[in-house]
Order: C-alpha cells, then structure tokens, then sequence
C-alpha cells in the first residue's frame, strides 16, 4: 500500500503531488509522535502550575487578558473552535481540504503547539478513512491564519458539523458525528491549547496555492509546447530563439524557454521549408518573445515554489513550545503575508501565459497574418470553424485580469483592532488557483488551433515532437472539417494538458523538458 511518513524530514512537492493523486495512507513517525508528547507534556506542565499563558488559560484576540480558570481549558477550546467556524459559501473541493487536513498533521507533529497524539491521530484516521469535513469557502482574512477553514475542519473532531463520507460506493454528505461511525472512529474532547493549535495556521492558504503551484509546474511546459506548435504552423522562424540572444540577457527562465522550444522544432520540415526566406524577418511578439514572457513566468515560479516550499514545512501556530527549556512564546507565525504575496504573484504571472497565448490563437485565426483558411476552416460561411473558440479565450484572459489584481495589498482591522493588519491571503491563493484553471482552457483553446493549423501545412510535416502532439490530440479530437460541439474538443483538449499527456508526449521524442 502507498504510504506517506511523516517524519522530522520536510515534505517535497512531489510528496504533495502524489499525495493528491493517488491518496496515500498517512502514518507519522516514531520521531514525530516523541516530538508531540514532549510538547504536550510542557503544556500540561503550565496548566498544573497556573502560570498565564495565551491561548492555555486566557481568551483570545482582545479576550487575552481574560483569565480562565483551570477546570473551564477545555471548555474554552470546544467553545473557541464552535464560535470560529463562521464561514460562509460553497464548500471547499475535498481534495483541498484533504491537503489542507495533511498540511496540519504536519505542522502539528513538528512538536511545538502542544498538542495531544490521540487528537491529532484522530485528524489523521480520519482522513485514511477519506471523511472530509465539510469547509465553506469563504471566511478567512489570512490574519491568525485562516481561523474559519480550519475551524470548519477542527468541528470534525469533535463531532461537530458534516462530512464528506463514501456511503454504498458513493459520496455524501453526512453529519459529522455519522461520518465518524462509519469508520469507528469516536469524537474527542480537547484539552487545554488544543483547538488554537488545531485553528491557527495557513494550511488553508497553503492547500490553494499549492494545487495552483502543481498546475502552473506543468502548465509552463504545456504552454511551450503549444506556443512552439503554433510558431510552426504559423511558417514562424527560428532565430530569435537563438542561444546567443537568450544569455546575453541571463535570466535563467528566458534561457530554458528557448531552448525548449528548439529543441521540440528540431528536425522541423515546416521550419526547413522557410529557413532561408525573406518572407518573414520578424515575426509578432506573440512569438518572438516567447523566452521572455514564457521565461518571466517561470522564474516567478521559482520564487514562489520556494516560499510555499518553506511554509509546508514550518511552523505557524501560536503560541509557540520551545521543547529545549519549555519556553511558550507567543508571536506572529501564523501572519499570511509571505504567502499572500507569492500568491498574488502566482495569479498574475500566470495571467501573462494566458494573455500571450490568447495572441496567437488570434494570429492562427486571421488569415490576414496566417495566411491560412480564415478561423481554419476551409468552408467559411457555412462553418464558423475555431471563431467563437477565440472568443471563449480572450473572455478567460479579460477575467484573469480582473482577478490577478492583488488581494494582498488589501488589509481590514479585524478583533477590535487587535489583528489591526491582515494578509487577505487565503483569497488570493483561491484566486490563484482559479486563474491557473483558466489558463488552461485557454491553452487547450490554443492546442486545437495548432492542431487544425498545422493539419493545413500538409503536404508539410511538422517536427517529430510537435507531431507526436498532433497525433495525440487527433486520438481525441478529429480534424475540423465541418462544425460540430465546440466544447467537446475544448474539454478533451483541456483534459490531454491536465492529465500532463501533452508534456509527456514531447519528452518521450525529445527527452526532459527544462
């Protein structure tokens, strides 16, 4: 059986991918359950002592300087984690809140939150069993975290709320408590400091713009792919990929982009056929700057991987437990800012392969520039061919530019201006992940236009890459001779980028993709 270890070794986003794929069973490690009970045991240690600490024996947010008697800790976490879980909205995908539940068990079992094994193995059974609470979308302002996601996840636990439960075969929905049942697994009552370990935190962030981050990974080589296939359909030449031009101007990004892309024309005859014509000396940036745009995009990337990287494997509850001398400080790790940021950058970068692409599509359909059959169809008139296809594409582009704008740069004083500065982040890795959606409707817009464009070269042969592209897509979608379902060949297209079939299919004719 597939298993995932949690360990004092820090998750990879491969580790993330699979688990969102293939659903691993979660284990935590001898290491990691020795972290936890140490931690428990130093907050067990101050509620004995009576010593006032945030969140063990005090209220929260502006209630911190309430104190709360001993024999009423555990009834201020039931009531914190009931009050908290105010969200509103649709509920979350399961497959987010999966990754957020994995993204707690992680962050709890680093050994200093403090709390208990049996609750956080409660959250852990819960989801091998795959019962998922029910999380409303909306709610969270990224400030201590996002208090009503994770608050909506915590009600689990305590056999509050609903779940998402396979019943028959089938998925449902059932009251939380029910849900438990089903895998014989029993609510639990916590203790002192457990359910502000359990809300505080970016997991919910985190869940969003790490599906967003798995996206764009492979989105950046599918829009190569497809940009190169439509420079070569479009008799698009060569040059301005040159090797020499790339380094001269050192941005790694642009440099691996061009290479990318002659590498997948290599052996082209449809660029041989024009090699040597004045026909075209400059082509539309469209495609002449494909290195730049495509490689900006790619080093952003880089930049956010490497935060979102950094907070799958920190710690960002609070209070904090410093086992070494059983210090409990309290701080601001659970602030969203840093990953606010990436994920307003991740929205807008992505954005810009959308808008690109969207160019070229346009280009592909005029053939005033293509010089091919007007929208690729050879019965204009009678057939509309790929003209409302464009249109779908340049309505994408125009809703990601309204979403790209920053969330992160907005702030609203929450908790009676206690939390007087907020990151708003969870809504900006939401948005990032919708963005990536589109960008890839628009991208397999811009795969069946290639796809059509480079079927009219014929008698001319594209590249042994960008054929086996056309061949894969030909198994899913016929060649448009006449119109039919527009939508059909979008979604199957959008299914071949998805499923990383576009990527994998140039890489088994041209070897790894940068």
């Amino acid at each position: 059986m597939n298993r995932l270890v949690i360990s004092d070794k820090d998750l990879e986003l491969n580790q993330i991918r699979d688990f969102l794929e293939s659903k691993p069973q979660v284990e935590l490690s001898d290491v990691a359950k020795e972290q936890i009970l140490t931690s428990r045991k130093i907050i067990e240690d101050v509620v004995a002592s009576g010593k006032t600490v945030y969140g063990v024996n005090t209220g929260f947010g502006k209630f911190a300087d309430v104190r709360i008697q001993k024999e009423e800790t555990a009834e201020l976490q039931r009531r914190l984690v009931l009050s908290h879980a105010a969200g509103v909205g649709e509920p979350m995908p399961e497959s987010i809140v999966r990754l957020m539940m994995l993204l707690k068990i992680k962050n709890l079992s680093q050994g200093y939150s403090g709390i208990r094994l049996e609750t956080l193995q409660l959250l852990l059974d819960a989801l091998n069993h795959d019962i998922i609470p029910v999380v409303p979308q909306k709610g969270s302002v990224g400030a201590s975290g996002d208090l009503a996601p994770l608050a909506h996840m915590t009600l689990l636990l305590l056999g509050e709320g609903s779940a998402f439960v396979t019943v028959d075969g089938k998925r449902a929905q059932l009251p939380a408590r029910d849900a438990l049942k089903t895998a014989n697994l029993t609510p639990v009552q916590l203790q002192a400091k457990e359910g502000l370990a359990l809300l505080n935190g970016t997991q919910a962030i985190q869940a969003y713009g790490l599906t967003a981050l798995l996206e764009a990974e492979n989105l950046i080589r599918a829009a190569d792919i497809i940009g190169a296939m439509s420079l070569e359909a479009l008799l698009g030449t060569l040059t301005a990929f040159d090797a020499r031009i790339q380094e001269i101007r050192r941005h790694p990004g642009q440099i691996d982009v061009a290479r990318n892309v002659r590498k997948i024309l290599q052996d082209s005859p449809i660029v041989e056929s024009h090699r040597y014509s004045d026909h075209k000396v400059q082509d539309a940036y469209s495609l002449r700057c494909i290195p730049q745009v495509h490689g900006a995009v790619r080093d952003g990337l880089a930049y956010i991987k490497s935060v979102f990287e950094r907070e799958m494997n920190g710690v960002t509850d609070n209070p904090l437990i410093f086992p070494d001398n059983g210090d409990v400080l309290s701080g601001g790790n659970f602030h969203g800012e840093p990953l606010a940021l990436a994920a307003d950058h991740l929205g807008i970068i992505l954005s810009e392969l959308a808008s690109i692409s969207e160019r070229r599509i346009e280009h592909m359909l005029d053939p005033n520039v293509s010089e091919m059959a007007g929208f690729l169809t050879e019965e204009g008139g009678l057939n509309s061919g790929f003209m409302i296809a464009q249109v779908t594409a340049a309505a994408l582009v125009s809703e990601n530019k309204v979403l790209a704008h920053p969330s992160s740069v907005d702030s609203i004083p929450t908790s009676a201006n206690k939390e007087d500065h907020v990151s708003m982040g969870t809504f900006a890795a939401r948005k990032a992940k919708e963005i990536a959606e589109n960008v890839t409707n628009v991208l397999a817009v811009e795969l069946i236009c290639a796809a059509q464009a480079l079927d009219l070269r014929a008698p001319l042969e594209p590249a042994p890459a960008t054929a086996a592209v056309l061949d894969l897509v030909r198994g899913r979608i016929a060649h448009w001779k006449e119109d039919r379902l527009m939508h059909v060949a979008i979604d199957a297209a959008r299914e071949l980028i998805e499923s990383r079939a576009v990527v994998n299919t140039v890489e088994t004719v041209s070897g790894h993709l940068y």
